[in-house]
């Protein structure tokens, strides 16, 4: 044990009020709205293969085939991403109007995707790539202005002896091949001999960290749970912390693969894959229709979050083709249509449904809760989304044929409303009060024109 880590762990035994983000820390993750999360380790080599068949799991398959340590430690041999461009990825996502990047540096295999002097068990250590990619992407994203986060598997770590779980049931993800004696694992020396130093790390080698992204706190202790934040607080104090650090301690909430059905005031975010799963596969042939893909965005805005976007680099590390049309779909609607999205708030109703939606309904896949699980909606139903900022309210008309239609939302607003624009091409756009709310008349728009567009509601000051 390092003397750095020993001088860490001293002050971590100091008298030490958790003090939570403050406004400001939290408040250009609120502004943000739009995040890239990128799952990338040792399971993206594999590509969802192993030894001549499919593997189920995505990113989990070495439990799910409940492959040795030392076995599954031999991929590293092969993992040589010589595509990697840390400046393109981060221009990818800048392009895509995403303002933060948040990447594995550990997943539950328990290999770190950076050099971690306190494990061999490494990308710099163990491959033939021998670079650290965590670095090369703190520095590019601080030349691009982009903020950066780490993700880090909290509760899971397959590599290591003293990691238990109980979720779904007692040993259900804990490595019980290697480790069989589930009774006699000790999480707290886990979280001594590798968490807190691997933290450490993370949080002194790479500069400003905007965030810790964990997962799997389903055993982790409060006090435990308190020994990371003050960790974290003492060397960043402006790091956001997620919600699964655990035992509600976090500044935000995480949901996973689904949308919410109301208003969130306080800070949320939804993580959702462009694909089926979180890591590479090359199997994974059906990626989210660009629309849907905006269409998650505007919901999860309007409803007070974020959206943190997965894509799984391919092992030469670049992004998979399959995820160009979503990429380049944001960046030509964020260009026009940014502005309804970015420093917005909701407004006093998140939404409502067109009645051209009348006996349609959006109907949510259905599957495993896991990897590769995905309960986002499937179907277009013809909607209308808003959000606010300052004088403005912004209707996001999402998949609604152009011609005329009612925003009952507006009813008792229309005497305050100035304006109407559309965003995308700056025209006044005719609309009239009626008892049932606001008429919006003669849409124009081009039969291929996107389907999601905004309108700009200029309102007098109240």
């Amino acid at each position: 044990m390092n003397t750095r880590f020993l001088m860490t762990l001293c002050c971590c035994l100091l008298p030490f009020t958790l003090k939570g983000a403050d406004k400001e820390d939290m408040k250009w993750f609120t502004d943000a709205k739009f995040g890239m999360f990128i799952h990338w380790g040792l399971y993206s080599q594999t590509a969802g293969d192993w030894k001549g068949h499919p593997t189920k799991g995505g990113e989990h398959f070495m439990l799910y085939e409940r492959i040795p340590v030392k076995e599954y430690a031999l991929i590293a041999n092969d993992f040589n991403p010589t595509e990697f461009n840390a400046r393109k990825w981060v221009k990818t996502a800048k392009e895509a109007g995403m303002k933060y990047i948040v990447i594995t540096s550990k997943h539950h295999d328990g290999f770190a995707m950076y050099h971690s002097a306190c494990s061999d068990y490494n990308i710099v250590t163990r491959t033939p790539f021998a670079r650290d990619p965590m670095k090369e992407l703190a520095d590019e994203c601080r030349k691009q202005g982009l903020k950066f986060g780490f993700y880090y598997s909290l509760g899971r770590d397959w590599e290591d002896p003293d990691v238990p779980t109980n979720w779904p049931t007692k040993a259900g993800r804990s490595n019980t091949w290697d480790f069989p004696d589930e009774d006699n694992k000790n999480l707290q020396a886990y979280i001594d001999r590798k968490v807190l130093p691997q933290l450490t790390e993370l949080l002194t080698n790479y500069g400003e960290i905007a965030m810790m992204w964990f997962d799997t706190p389903e055993m982790v202790t409060k006090e435990q749970s308190r020994s990371i934040r003050r960790l974290i607080e003492r060397l960043q104090p402006h790091c956001l912390i997620n919600s699964r650090i655990g035992n509600g301690l976090g500044d935000y909430r995480i949901i996973e693969q689904k949308l919410m059905n109301e208003i969130d005031p306080k800070p949320w975010e939804a993580c959702l894959t462009m694909g089926a799963n979180w890591g590479y596969n090359k199997y994974d042939t059906v990626y989210k229709k660009p629309d849907m893909m905006i269409r998650n965005l505007t919901d999860v805005v309007s409803k007070g979050g974020n959206l943190l976007l997965n894509i799984g680099p391919n092992p030469q590390g670049s992004f998979p083709q399959q995820t160009e049309p979503g990429l380049n779909a944001f960046r030509q609607w964020i260009k026009t249509n940014g502005e309804a999205i970015y420093g917005t708030s909701p407004w006093h109703t998140y939404g409502e449904t067109s009645p051209l939606a009348h006996g349609k309904r959006e109907e949510v896949k259905e599957g495993f809760h896991d990897a590769v699980f995905d309960g986002t909606p499937v179907n277009a139903i013809p909607d209308f989304r808003y959000t606010a900022k300052g004088n403005h309210v912004y209707v996001i008309v999402r998949h609604v044929p152009a011609g005329e239609f009612t925003l009952r939302a507006f009813k008792g607003y229309t005497d305050r409303i100035k304006r109407i624009t559309l965003l995308d091409n700056k025209k006044t756009v005719e609309w009239k009060p009626t008892e049932e709310g606001l008429r919006i008349c003669h849409i124009r728009r081009s039969p291929d024109a996107f389907p999601v567009y905004v309108l700009q509601v200029e309102m007098q000051a109240e």
